[in-house]
């Protein structure tokens, strides 16, 4: 049963959302967060609904049978929070998310403030690993 996301891709443009991040800080650490993205995706940034970045795309099934398409990996720059769209166990990652820095986790979810605040290395680490997840869970 495929349905429809609530979230699509839409052709607004990533550049234009970006720019109007109020915060400064908040605004480079998209940026910083779109050029990391991309390389890890070879994807371009696309945004889906009004304030989600995404790169790339997966398909998904449920058990229930509900199906539909999402962006590989994506954020958000929310104003509490740089929300991270992962595709991870975040238990099994416990190891590396104790190296990260202060974080957030919610279901799919990293949470962080800042990236300044953040060990990069361990952050291009779960990237990568969720782009590797994704790509595994996609359905085509």
């Amino acid at each position: 049963m495929a349905a429809t996301n609530k979230t699509q891709a839409t052709d607004a443009s990533v550049a234009e959302f970006l720019d109007k991040v109020a915060d400064p800080t908040r605004r480079a650490d998209a940026l910083e967060l779109r050029s990391l993205m991309e390389s890890a995706t070879g994807a371009p940034a696309t945004m889906w609904g009004t304030s989600i970045v995404g790169f790339g795309t997966r398909s998904y099934r449920y058990a229930s049978g509900r199906s539909g398409r999402t962006p590989l990996i994506g954020f958000s720059p929310r104003a509490s929070a740089l929300t991270l769209y992962l595709t991870l166990d975040f238990d099994a990652e416990a190891a590396a998310l104790a190296g990260l820095g202060p974080h957030k986790l919610g279901k799919g979810c990293l949470y962080v403030t800042r990236l300044d605040r953040v060990d990069k290395a361990t952050l291009v680490n779960l990237i990568a690993g969720s782009v590797t997840a994704g790509r595994e869970l996609d359905e085509n």
